[in-house]
């Protein structure tokens, strides 16, 4: 295969890779940690860490349950347990949860993001 051929065919997956990131991030909804902190005083939500073990056992946020990115899919039953009520899923910068988010929204489960993830939401509680 010419190198220009090889090049050319990168580049192709790597628009497709991050087209579908861009759509699949765009029906996702997103809390700012302000609205994530109002909404954990005003309604049940489920915070759901899907960050790794090891980032988990350096910091989370209170109350939150854990379910690693890559054992989502195959723990999703235990998600149902919270019928009706909104799950919103963080990580370190709110990537990986989004991709969580659309996971949950497509197994019909009521889901939504933490913007900027734990990091943002570190930053936001320093600066109160």
């Amino acid at each position: 295969m010419a190198p220009q051929t090889f090049y050319f065919i990168l580049f192709i997956l790597t628009t497709i890779f991050v087209v579908r990131r861009i759509l699949q991030q765009r029906n996702v909804p997103h809390y700012s940690p302000s609205q994530l902190e109002a909404r954990m005083k005003a309604t049940g939500m489920v915070l759901l860490d899907v960050r790794t073990k090891s980032e988990r056992s350096v910091q989370h946020i209170a109350g939150s349950i854990h379910i690693p990115l890559n054992e989502l899919a195959a723990r999703l039953q235990e998600l149902k347990n919270f019928p009706g009520r909104e799950i919103v899923c963080y990580c370190q910068t709110g990537a990986r949860s989004a991709r969580a988010v659309a996971l949950l929204l497509k197994n019909g489960l009521s889901a939504a993001n933490l913007r900027g993830g734990i990091a943002e939401w570190n930053f936001y509680k320093m600066a109160k």
